[in-house]
């Protein structure tokens, strides 16, 4: 039994530091501070719980990046991050899609986000010293009728730092 415990104790401390606080900033050229990005390993994915506050209303397009930049506003962190080369914006729950979709981010009408949501498909050990990037709008995570799920300007970005 004291073996047991010990066992879940070592796996609950694991957990609790199995996590990436990344702070989020406008890309508009003030880089204002709006929060940041809490992720964490689960057993089911990373889970990603926004603190965010001053953005616009409504569900915004979420991605990784490929490349640790915000400048310029967030252009230089590249495209999706996209590491098996699919070349296809299929969303977070497609297994033919790149890993780069993550859920969509959904803001109130006081412009704060804050509902947890799930990634499935990755983990942190795969997504750190990439960008993390919030889009102006929603993502129906497909290429039509506008490219990259329609997401648009890049609002605000991210860098996750390595774990």
């Amino acid at each position: 039994m004291k073996k047991l415990i010990v066992s879940f104790s070592l796996l609950f401390a694991t957990m609790a530091h199995a996590k990436i606080i990344t702070p989020i900033y406008s890309t508009d050229g003030k880089h204002t501070l709006l929060g940041h990005i809490t992720l964490s390993d689960s057993a089911y994915g990373v889970m990603i719980q926004p603190e965010l506050h001053n953005l616009s209303p409504g569900m915004h397009g979420l991605h990784i990046h490929v490349n640790p930049s915000c400048q310029q506003q967030g252009m230089a962190a590249g495209g999706h991050w996209d590491p098996q080369k699919t070349g296809k914006h299929l969303g977070p729950y497609s297994d033919e899609g790149h890993l780069g979709d993550l859920p969509v981010m959904y803001v109130d009408k006081n412009g704060i986000a804050n509902t947890p949501t799930l990634a499935p498909r990755i983990h942190l050990n795969q997504i750190s010293s990439h960008a993390l990037m919030i889009h102006q709008h929603g993502d129906n995570y497909a290429d039509t009728p506008k490219s990259l799920g329609g997401g648009g300007v890049r609002v605000a970005c991210g860098v996750i730092a390595p774990n």
